[in-house]
């Protein structure tokens, strides 16, 4: 059980990672504490009472003060981010002592241990501004939002962002393929299959390969082509917890995993070709998208159909226009080009990403 008194949630590091502090004589809650401490990945500092050492209660992003103490503690500086923590269920005492010491929640050990997890984790990884998410899906198929999404996260890492580079179209032969990587070693989505709760955001990043000074999360060349809802909500919170950009490529079917995903973008690009069919597919994809996304934005491709421009396409189907995707005459020939999308520095393809990113950091508020 866990529940809140009236003052703020514990914060957030918005820097680096810090120590939680325990608080508490009580050696079989401390056996708990140290433990969950242990599986959030966290190194906690340990005392019967407010530390002597100046600075120590008043630092620690998260302080966790047993029930025992609680009395000893009574008198320390009010701060955010202290969480009272007990076994008694029934113990409606518990409350007032809270108030007492300001702590901002009350946790019952065992039931709140996921929910405390969390919050040591929080502490552990230093979490700040989220990633920027965007997610690229094609109006029909051969779109190229492949392309495009490999294109933006190869122009985020340049621009020196942490940028992850997730691969959610089993069925679209692998990101790592197109990025000359297929293999490079690290994990792929199968082994994220049976993920739970919360995932590391540092232990992902570590464990996928790096591509052109980027994090990709593909799939193997196995039979498994579906990740549980439950894995990938965790996997894609976890990216995005490390900050810098998330650039997801979306299949066109919307499934259970993929709504997941979708509740997770920041804005998403629709890319469609300049022809009718393309906007009448388009507008299919868009019409299911949108209704789990709100700021869904068309990117539109050339060469353009008679009386089709960009804007008429945008006005067609209803959407924000992002620009025009520009042709890479590079990647047009048989072998693709040596260099992955959006590699050339001075190409059409890295200036439409490079200018993307500016407007989509500077309204997101991100760096």
């Amino acid at each position: 059980m866990t529940g809140a008194v009236t003052h703020d949630p514990p914060p957030t590091t918005g820097g680096g990672p810090g120590k939680p502090l325990i608080v508490t004589e009580d050696a079989e809650l401390l056996d708990d504490l140290l433990r969950l401490c242990a599986a959030a990945g966290a190194t906690p500092e340990v005392h019967h009472s407010v530390p002597e050492r100046r600075g120590s209660w008043e630092s620690a992003p998260l302080v966790l003060v047993g029930d025992d103490a609680a009395r000893r503690v009574r008198g320390a500086a009010r701060r955010r981010g202290v969480v009272l923590v007990g076994r008694d269920q029934d113990d409606s005492g518990v409350w007032q002592r809270a108030v007492e010491i300001g702590a901002d929640h009350v946790l019952m050990l065992p039931d709140g241990e996921q929910w405390l997890v969390d919050r040591i984790a929080d502490v552990a990884e230093g979490v700040g501004r989220p990633a920027l998410t965007v997610g690229v899906i094609g109006g029909r198929g051969g779109a190229g939002a492949s392309t495009l999404a490999c294109a933006l996260a190869v122009t985020s890492a340049r621009e020196g962002l942490r940028t992850l580079l997730v691969d959610a179209d089993p069925l679209g032969g692998g990101l790592d393929v197109l990025l000359g990587g297929e293999s490079t070693e690290g994990l792929r989505w199968p082994a994220f299959a049976a993920s739970r709760g919360r995932v590391g955001g540092s232990a992902l990043e570590e464990s996928l390969p790096r591509l052109h000074s980027l994090r990709v999360l593909s799939w193997d060349r196995g039979d498994c082509v579906a990740i549980a809802p439950q894995a990938v909500r965790a996997v894609l919170a976890a990216a995005r917890r490390r900050g810098g950009t998330v650039v997801v490529d979306l299949p066109r079917r919307i499934d259970d995993g993929v709504a997941e995903i979708l509740a997770q973008l920041d804005l998403g690009l629709l890319v469609v070709p300049a022809e009718l069919r393309a906007v009448a597919a388009g507008k299919r994809v868009a019409s299911a998208v949108g209704m789990v996304l709100r700021d869904l934005r068309v990117a539109v491709r050339g060469p353009y159909a008679p009386g089709l421009d960009d804007s008429e396409v945008a006005r067609l189907l209803g959407l924000p226009l992002a620009g025009e995707v520009p042709v890479e005459s590079a990647l047009l020939r048989p072998d693709g080009g040596k260099a992955p999308p959006g590699a050339t520095v001075r190409g059409p393809l890295a200036r439409f990403c490079k200018e993307f990113w500016e407007r989509a950091l500077t309204e997101g508020g991100g760096s």
